[in-house]
């Protein structure tokens, strides 16, 4: 591992992944192959440790031959690949990108590693992809592992199934090295204010509606990045080729506590006259909501040695206060094409 093509670094995960990455490793280079769409920002990589290690070019990753050429010439021996639509809302309203850019740019890629790595070279193909591939639990269902049967019901997990399952066809067809986590939901810096932490935190501290879906029962399992970074890294070192490997937070509180859990964290970094928590809206459900995703770690903790280091309250109070301090980073994201014109077209009444 000493030439390392990340896509998708410059947006959320794939930027802490960037910096978790140079901090960790003294002797690796990273090649980031971002196209900048809204998500994504050259923002996230200011004041990385050792940029010199760092080498952003901006492009699409359905582009095969800019990917080739990049894999020949800068001599890529790991990709780890985590640029992708990933956003359920958005989905709903337009499923066209997320094939587009999910399943065309995952084979894109595979293309390039496999010719790349024909003649001999090693090489490393991790893909990062979801829990929601598996689709919903009820109360009573166990966790997902890693041999749950996939079941997506959204157009973005679908796009995702099918990534997939070609990373795994390309791994049995044409013996390419490859690797998959299936992670839980994200949260901590850098997150763009679309997804449902940072949204809560700033619509709090700008007195506007904190918008929940439905009853707001919804479980999900909150991965605080920097776990999630360090997860990928072990399965790049001693990851077994060919498998998959869940990582989840370990905790499963309903949406209506999490958004109350953060309006008691600025209740005391930022009081104001009358609690955050007043702000609170339900809002008509999301089209095929999942009710609950859960997730079983045994095998990348038994295999691997990884287990989360955040609580949820720890990982909370952390995110909370980095966007209180880096108001200057939100307010350069918050300028993006249309992003408030998304948000009141998703969460209208």
């Amino acid at each position: 591992m000493k030439k390392i093509l990340v896509t998708g670094g410059a947006g959320f995960i794939g930027s802490n992944f960037v910096r978790y990455l140079l901090k960790k490793e003294a002797n690796i280079e990273i090649v980031n192959l971002d196209i900048l769409a809204y998500a994504g920002s050259l923002e996230n990589l200011k004041n990385l440790p050792d940029p010199e290690r760092h080498y952003f070019i901006q492009g699409d990753i359905c582009d095969a031959e800019l990917v080739g050429r990049l894999m020949r010439e800068y001599k890529i021996d790991t990709i780890v690949h985590f640029a992708a639509e990933s956003h359920v809302d958005r989905s709903i309203l337009g499923p066209v990108p997320f094939v587009h850019t999910n399943v065309m740019g995952t084979t894109t890629l595979l293309e390039a590693a496999r010719q790349a790595w024909s003649q001999g070279q090693n090489g490393h193909f991790h893909h990062i992809s979801t829990d929601e591939v598996f689709g919903t639990l009820s109360a009573d269902d166990p966790a997902f592992n890693e041999s749950t049967p996939y079941s997506p019901r959204s157009p973005y997990s679908a796009s995702k199934v099918s990534s997939d399952h070609l990373v795994r066809a390309y791994f049995h067809t044409y013996d390419l090295p490859i690797t998959i986590t299936n992670c839980s939901n994200n949260y901590g810096a850098y997150q763009f204010p679309e997804k449902l932490i940072p949204l809560i935190i700033l619509n709090a501290i700008n007195g506007k509606a904190l918008p929940i879906y439905g009853d707001g029962l919804q479980i999900r399992d909150w991965l605080h990045v920097e776990d999630h970074c360090e997860a990928i890294y072990l399965v790049l070192k001693d990851g077994e080729m060919g498998e998959t490997y869940n990582v989840g937070g370990g905790n499963q509180p309903t949406n209506l506590v999490l958004v109350n859990e953060i309006c008691s964290i600025l209740d005391t970094l930022q009081p104001t006259a009358v609690p955050y928590s007043s702000l609170i809206s339900h809002i008509r459900d999301r089209l095929g909501h999942d009710r609950r995703y859960a997730i079983d770690t045994s095998k990348i903790e038994k295999k691997l040695g990884w287990k989360p280091r955040y609580t949820i309250a720890d990982g909370l109070e952390k995110t909370v206060q980095w966007y209180l301090d880096n108001m200057d980073w939100v307010e350069k994201i918050l300028k993006k094409k249309n992003y408030q014109a998304w948000l009141d077209k998703n969460y209208q009444q």
